[in-house]
């Protein structure tokens, strides 16, 4: 009798993935949980959730303005005990934020650049994309690293997603509704732009139909009548 094996050799897929797997959540190594949260607030972030499981554990999650990602923190989420290092904060114009944080109360470094030798100080001189920056660091040692990004590099902006995109236009026509009746008329589009932007910045409906309204007011002069 003879036994013949057979073996199966898996073939790895190659090429891009099309299954959406969303980074969401960085974890923060913190040694006082009510310090590292007043340090988040103050520099104007979300506060998504502070909540306490178990007895022994607590949960703390803030969420960049702009960012579709979020940092965690608390007691009984991590191992780690040593700060992070070099955690990217992508912003439009590195210059206005560092002064933003610095009129927070945060110390943030000097200006500085990549050159072909190393790092200089100061914008880059032809203000390239990717290649100004800032640091600033937590009372924790976590360690923020501000990059300027004007343009992104080929490849790194994702397609629409359709769907998504129609289930908040219908959603901003549905909310607009009750501004068009109460306001003289207006372009709107003005309006579902701001209220658009404000969803995608992670406002809730109800702030972003207040910032929409605020942005009619402010900048388009258009103010919807007093109830």
């Amino acid at each position: 009798m003879s036994i013949t094996q057979t073996t199966t050799i898996e073939t790895q897929k190659s090429g891009i993935a099309t299954i959406p797997t969303r980074f969401e959540v960085t974890t923060l190594p913190v040694a006082d949980v009510d310090r590292a949260k007043a340090f988040y607030q103050r520099l104007g972030w979300r506060l998504d959730i502070d909540f306490k499981p178990t007895p022994d554990s607590r949960g703390v999650q803030f969420t960049p303005p702009g960012s579709q990602a979020s940092i965690q923190f608390g007691e009984g989420t991590t191992t780690m005990t040593e700060p992070l290092q070099r955690l990217l904060l992508i912003v439009d114009d590195v210059e206005a934020t560092r002064e933003d944080l610095i009129s927070r109360g945060v110390e943030v470094s000097e200006l500085f650049h990549r050159e072909p030798e190393g790092v200089a100080p100061g914008l880059d001189p032809e203000r390239r994309s990717y290649n100004s920056f800032a640091s600033f660091a937590d009372p924790e040692g976590n360690e923020w690293l501000l990059q300027e990004v004007t343009q992104r590099l080929p490849g790194r902006v994702q397609p629409t997603d359709v769907g998504a995109r129609s289930q908040l236009l219908l959603e901003t026509a549905l909310r607009h509704d009750r501004f068009e009746k109460a306001a003289p008329p207006h372009d709107w589009w003005d309006w579902y732009g701001a209220y658009m932007d404000a969803r995608e910045q992670g406002s809730t409906p109800d702030e972003a139909s207040e910032i929409a309204d605020r942005y009619m007011a402010d900048v388009k002069h258009v103010v919807i009548s007093p109830a």
